[in-house]
């Protein structure tokens, strides 16, 4: 990467997994000429970023011990020719130039056992079962693994962004335009399959752009949050993708224009170092609440767990004080709701779940006892209140009569403090919208849309 990449990382403290350019595929290293390249270049770009403290540890290639599972790989490179360049002579370029970072051969790695990468008791795991394999969401939860460093889901980006480079008469997922840009030759289908499990099929195309990153946040938030709760055994994820290098659909959190996807805003919530979380079980009707602390003190909060209708009416309301262990999962409790489960169903019950420090909520989740597309929701009517901060920067107020899902404010180009939240029942939300112009609140009242998961089905596009 360029320097200003590791300059920026030391500066906002991201840690760096630096994979040395080796992917997907064999290579000669039984060629002595090649080798010597290699290490030449190998040791230049060691020198090069070695002094940045944001680099976390070197990584020999991405995939290619997972390859060498298929009998015609080892047949043009084997294992002997693979350990000289991955084992050998990577690894002596870090001891010698880098002797204070960790290199990890390949990724994934089992160490003691590369004819294993998803060996879920040591090393990292690259996790496509859910997307290829389309395995359903559940599936991550049957996973014990001790690092996933690769696992991911596509959606397609807002259409602001699609508009840019498709004509009226392309909008249409099936279009040879939005195919083009779609490089996956699963992924379209793979999109929907998923959609019809979760979600009632969306009205238009819009709404379906919008529904695909729902899809897509919900299904990232599933597995990182199981994660989550498994520490300290589960000691890390890393979801394919960041971004995009052009418009398309992709697994990428931030499409080609920079404009957030639904899962970036997703994200930055469950990899929160203080987070709650619940597992349902609607045959037993219950609901595991846990919290997860990433941080190295142990933290005194309060869980808050609200059950409504889907009207908005409370059923229940309890608060419990709890201790979240440092760098830990704590179970908290076991919600019995058996009982209003059976007088209520599952199409018809929501259990919001909140965790206060000091006072102040610093995570919140929602847990369903069903599937999405099988909630009576009503139109949650959402009422939208704007005041100016200053020229640019606006406080939107919103309130539901009734739940609402994943509700979003879009507008090409601004910020926003958050997006794609769950609102309850008459308790506002106000977020600060950053404007790309100066303009007024009446203006930003005309071109602000306002979406819900209801309204993806219910609105056409």
């Amino acid at each position: 990467e360029d320097d200003s990449f590791y300059d920026l990382c030391d500066e906002y403290g991201i840690a760096i997994w630096h994979d040395f350019i080796f992917a997907c595929g064999v290579y000669p290293s039984f060629n002595d000429d090649w080798m010597a390249n290699v290490r030449a270049e190998a040791i230049d770009n060691v020198r090069r970023v070695r002094h940045h403290a944001s680099l976390a540890m070197w990584c020999g290639n991405n995939e290619i011990e997972q390859g060498m599972m298929d009998p015609s790989w080892v047949k043009s490179v084997g294992w002997d020719d693979y350990h000289k360049l991955f084992r050998d002579l990577l690894g002596d370029v870090v001891a010698e130039y880098d002797p204070q970072r960790d290199y990890w051969q390949a990724s994934p790695h089992s160490p003691g056992n590369e004819l294993d990468p998803y060996d879920q008791t040591v090393g990292d795991t690259h996790l496509w079962s859910v997307w290829h394999g389309k395995e359903p969401f559940e599936w991550y939860r049957t996973r014990q693994d001790r690092f996933c460093s690769e696992f991911g889901f596509q959606s397609f980006p807002e259409p602001a962004t699609a508009n840019e480079f498709s004509a009226p008469e392309d909008r249409n997922i099936t279009s040879y335009v939005m195919e083009h840009h779609q490089r996956s030759q699963i992924g379209n289908g793979t999109i929907i399959h998923y959609m019809l499990d979760w979600y009632q099929l969306p009205d238009g195309f819009d709404n379906l752009l919008w529904l695909s990153q729902i899809l897509q946040g919900m299904a990232m938030k599933y597995a990182v949050e199981h994660w989550r709760r498994n520490m300290p055994r589960t000691m890390g994820t890393l979801y394919w993708q960041l971004n995009d290098m052009w418009p398309a659909p992709s697994w990428a959190s931030i499409d080609w224009r920079g404009r957030w996807k639904a899962l970036n805003y997703m994200a930055r919530r469950f990899y929160q170092p203080l987070l709650i979380s619940g597992v349902e079980d609607t045959g037993a009707g219950t609901v595991d609440i846990h919290v997860t602390n990433d941080t190295t003190a142990d933290v005194a909060a309060t869980v808050v767990y609200t059950v409504t209708d889907v009207a908005g009416k409370a059923i229940t309301r309890g608060e419990i004080e709890t201790v979240a262990r440092a760098i830990n999962n704590t179970h908290v409790t076991t919600l019995d709701l058996s009982e209003q489960l059976a007088e209520y169903t599952a199409r018809n019950l929501l259990v919001y779940l909140d965790l206060m420090v000091d006072g102040e909520r610093v995570s919140n989740n929602l847990v369903l006892f069903g599937r999405p597309k099988h909630m009576l929701f009503l139109d949650p009517q959402i009422d939208v209140a704007i005041s100016a901060v200053d020229a640019s920067n606006y406080d939107v107020t919103l309130t539901a009569q009734a739940p609402a899902l994943y509700v979003w404010l879009s507008l090409p180009d601004a910020q926003f403090s958050d997006n794609f939240i769950d609102l309850q029942a008459d308790q506002p939300v106000t977020l600060r919208v950053v404007t790309p112009a100066a303009m007024s609140v009446s203006d930003l009242a005309k071109k602000l849309d306002v979406g819900s998961l209801y309204h993806t089905y219910t609105t056409s596009s």
